[in-house]
């Protein structure tokens, strides 16, 4: 094993680095350290001089010692977590000598490997957004609730923000802004029921202060779901505490919440007081930009107590959201129920444990949680939910529920990589958060979808967008009941579409863009532009694809877990109301005999209308267009097959005729593209006569030109004006179908394009995207790789896959994580490196891994059939567990149930 040995010294960084002779003496080189740089400028100068150098590990020789990381250290009077820092850069263990000296360097490096795909963890207090990002991603939930990694010890601060979101529990507030009510509904912040701290002689207790914190280090574990946080404390008394909170969220009693507090006085003895509270006094102000809105929306109702018991209820002040959460403090070595002390103020109940404590010894509290809303308790009262629930939870049990829940996850949902460890850590870290976000949906008792910031903070309000399309094959491929809920939820909400298609004078179900509570457009009328700080008008619920984009979900679902059942009962009532929407969306030109379709938005959003055009949206959006027309084909292709099982029923639920029928063959047949004579595909009708952008000028004077329309508008200019896009959108239809489907359905239009439309089209508006939004890379990774630009695609794919852990937004992490884009990377090394095609109506495996990845593998179920994929660069081994007809490299393959058939596609 070729190792580099790395010193460290207060002003300079020594690396012995082997040679490419093994026989000769390790080239020996010191990095001073440069304190007009940051660290991570200094540990890049560690790139610089290792370009070239092969090597499996690094050991740091000396290290400081501390319980929770074996890799921290001293540099320039400030203490980090090289080996952090460094498995980030390198891609490889970092492992400590005294650990290499203990179990071996065999041993060490493995142990570290494994656990560095199996833990998200921060060294370090942080500040501002970058801290809230962390949160984010340190979030811990089951899909009913998510409660925010901070500190247990925070409240709401520049720098803190410990939220709580239940799933479907929205309020709307109205504020007055520029002369005119605007109305907000927002995913509701609740009391905060992580609020653990300390004190000690009756003292003021502890809070997050930067000058008390000696060392922080959070670990969420994604293996068994627990998040630990570890403060190495110093108060201005002079007391030393070691200080260690762990959460776990019950992932299979999904009203529970537990947390472990334990602490270790260093260097003192006397009184500690342990203080749990449920804190209402909280607002709605994760996203700075929408402190201009009144984000007031909880009351607090009352509160009550019993022994170590605690309660508070309140409501949401405008949707009457009813709720009750209740917490219990115990602990593993004594009985807490007659040491507990209840006190209440006006929107926060505490209870309080009085230890007497002993140096270097660990005392242990458990608070435990319930909440319950009345969205779903049923006719229980909420109080006596939580007070049963909490006579039920303990830590022990909700560790090992938890536990068992993630053991099932990472036995037939996991995604293994071998050869890239970060890969396998972010793969993981993705794979828990759709479970966070989603879990309790399967268990049929809520009424909610998954948000495209999930339940982990509050941008876009918490709504339900389009982004459900890009975890929809994740979850259909592995969670089938998390994807019927979603399903569920907006056919719950078909009435809504159906009133709102009417509002703009159109037939069938137009669903909104931000969809909340009952399913109304929740899309505002102004956005605030962070640049000039000056309110902009909003046409984003013009965005009427989404409608298409809840059309394909239903689809995908049926198709790939072949529940006949769902179609019949709900998904040809959907998939009819949308088309009948579509249908009277299209308007014939009887000069030409083609049908338009105008006043919307395609997926860039960078484009909402014609500039100098009184009227709002564009005419003929290429994507908008093409999935129309695969729509219109799908419904022809379902009529036959449901004949005779529910298709005349949903027709009529959905006011849809045979005349209608009729017309999608004729619509879709004659629908309108903006084609160039090089094949191009206009974005939409008109884009051709839009003037291209310098982007080089752009990045000159910007740097960043990803919000290239808040840069335009700052500068007095419109977006509209030129050939620009945020994201992919021409092109999209290419991410959700085969090619085969899109140019059959381009031909049936009339149009012919020639051979190598596809890479002229990706080369045309790749030169045009600005990756404004964290969907645009994913897509066009699967879309490069389709065009064989390999290196590009990976590119592409890696930024999409760090982009929320890197908050490669500059920030947008902060307010919550980028749910679709966590659910389209798990899609991508499924589909595209693992190679499975799900669009047809028989299995396919095209396998096609990373240079950087040795082996993928990956299981999945398929129309009632579970698969076991493991590829690597030459074969790919499939196991089913049925017989089961499946294609690879084009060519048919028998598996027979239970056993393994390798074949090689290369």
């Amino acid at each position: 094993m070729r190792t580099i040995s790395l010193k460290i010294l207060t002003d300079a960084i020594e690396m012995d680095v082997p040679q490419a002779n093994a026989e000769m003496q390790p080239r020996h080189i010191v990095i001073r350290y440069d304190p007009d740089q940051s660290i991570g400028e200094n540990l890049e100068n560690i790139r610089v001089k290792l370009v070239g150098v092969d090597f499996d590990a690094i050991i740091i020789e000396n290290p400081l010692t501390y319980p929770f990381s074996d890799t921290v250290v001293g540099l320039n009077h400030q203490r980090i977590d090289i080996g952090l820092a460094l498995t980030n850069l390198f891609n490889v263990p970092v492992v400590a000598r005294p650990t290499v000296t203990k179990a071996g360097l065999d041993q060490a490096v493995k142990a570290k490997r494994t656990y560095n795909s199996w833990h998200l963890d921060y060294y370090g207090e942080y500040q501002g957004k970058r801290n809230f990002g962390q949160e984010a991603m340190l979030t811990i939930g089951n899909g009913y609730y998510g409660l925010r990694g901070a500190y247990v010890e925070s409240r709401a601060d520049d720098d803190n923000y410990p939220g709580l979101y239940v799933a479907g529990v929205y309020n709307q507030n109205t504020t007055p802004v520029n002369g005119r009510d605007v109305v907000n509904e927002d995913l509701v912040n609740l009391p905060n029921p992580q609020a653990l701290t300390i004190g000690i002689d009756h003292a003021n207790p502890f809070k997050i202060r930067h000058s008390d914190i000696t060392d922080s280090y959070r670990s969420l574990d994604l293996k068994t779901g627990q998040l630990t946080t570890t403060l190495m404390v110093t108060i201005g008394t002079g007391h030393q505490m070691m200080v260690r909170a762990t959460k776990v969220a019950d992932m299979r009693h999904f009203h529970r919440l537990a947390l472990r507090y334990e602490f270790t006085p260093l260097n003192f003895a006397g009184s500690v007081q342990v203080y749990g509270t449920i804190d209402g006094d909280v607002v709605n102000e994760n996203v700075a930009r929408y402190n201009q809105f009144d984000q007031h929306h909880i009351t607090v109702t009352g509160m009550a107590s019993a022994a170590n018991k605690a309660l508070l209820t309140g409501t949401t002040k405008n949707s009457g959201i009813a709720f009750a959460i209740g917490s219990k403090l115990t602990s593993p070595n004594r009985d807490l129920r007659e040491q507990v002390k209840t006190t209440t103020g006006a929107k926060a109940i505490r209870q309080t444990v009085d230890l007497t404590v002993e140096p270097g010894k660990t005392y242990t509290i458990d608070k435990l949680v319930a909440l319950f809303t009345s969205r779903e308790s049923g006719e229980t009262p909420l109080d006596t939910a939580v007070w049963d629930e909490l006579d039920e939870v303990s830590f022990a049990d909700t560790e090992k529920s938890t536990a068992a829940f993630y053991g099932d996850v990472w036995q037939g949902d996991d995604i293994a990589i071998q050869g890239d460890t970060i890969s396998q850590k972010l793969t993981r870290v993705n794979i828990f958060h759709l479970f966070v976000s989603g879990a309790a949906l399967a268990s049929n008792q809520l009424d909610a979808s998954v948000g495209a910031r999930g339940l982990h903070g509050e941008a876009y309000r918490g709504h339900v967008f389009w982004d459900e399309m890009f975890v929809m094959p994740f979850y259909a491929t592995h969670a089938p009941k998390i994807a019927k809920a979603m399903l569920d939820y907006r056919y719950r909400r078909l009435p809504a579409a159906r009133a709102y298609a009417q509002s703009i004078g159109k037939q069938g179900a137009m669903y909104p863009w931000q969809s909340g509570m009952k399913g109304d457009e929740q899309s505002q009328f102004v956005h605030l532009n962070p640049l000039t700080n000056q309110w902009d008008p909003d046409n984003s619920r013009r965005q009427r694809h989404v409608s298409l984009a809840v059309a394909y979900d239903a689809w995908l679902y049926w198709h790939i877990t072949g529940d006949d059942q769902y179609m019949k009962d709900q998904g040809l009532e959907l998939l009819l109301s949308v088309a009948k929407f579509w249908l009277s969306m299209a308007t014939l030109d009887k000069t030409t005999g083609r049908y338009h379709i105008s006043g919307v938005m395609g997926p860039d959003e960078y484009h909402e209308s014609y500039p100098n055009s009184d009227e709002a949206g564009l005419t003929d959006n290429a994507y908008t267009n093409i999935m129309t027309a695969w729509l219109f084909q799908l419904i022809g292709k379902l009529k036959p097959r449901f004949a005779k099982r529910g298709y005349a029923a949903a027709a009529k639920r959905a006011t849809f005729t045979a005349h209608d029928f009729d017309q999608l063959a004729v619509v879709r047949r004659k629908l309108t593209l903006d084609v160039n004579d090089n094949g191009i595909i206009g974005q939409f009708a008109g884009y051709f006569k839009l003037p291209t952008l310098d982007f080089d000028a752009y990045q000159k004077k910007y740097g960043d030109i990803s919000r290239i329309d808040r840069i335009l508008k700052a500068e007095g200019k419109t977006p509209d004006a030129y050939q620009v896009a945020k994201q992919a959108d021409t092109m999209m239809a290419y991410f959700l179908l085969d090619p085969a489907t899109i140019e059959g359905l381009i031909a049936d239009m009339g149009y012919q394009l020639p051979a190598d439309h596809f890479s002229q089209n990706l080369e045309f508006y790749l030169e045009r995207t600005t990756h404004g939004s964290t969907l645009s890379r994913i897509v066009y990774a699967v879309l490069t790789r389709m065009d064989n630009r390999r290196d590009q695609s990976w590119k592409l794919f890696h930024q999409a896959l760090f982009s929320d852990y890197y908050d490669i937004q500059g920030g947008t992490t902060a307010e919550g994580i980028h749910l679709g884009v966590m659910g389209a990377t798990l899609y991508v090394e499924e589909s595209l490196y693992g190679g499975a095609n799900l669009l047809s109506s028989q299995l396919r495996f095209d396998p096609e891994l990373p240079s950087q990845w040795h082996q993928l593998h990956y299981q999945l179920h398929f129309q009632g059939a579970a698969v076991a994929v493991t590829a690597d660069h030459n074969a790919v081994t499939l196991k089913a567990d049925q017989d089961l007809q499946v294609t690879v490299a084009g060519k048919p393959v028998a598996l027979t149930a239970g056993q393994p058939v390798t074949v090689d596609y290369r």
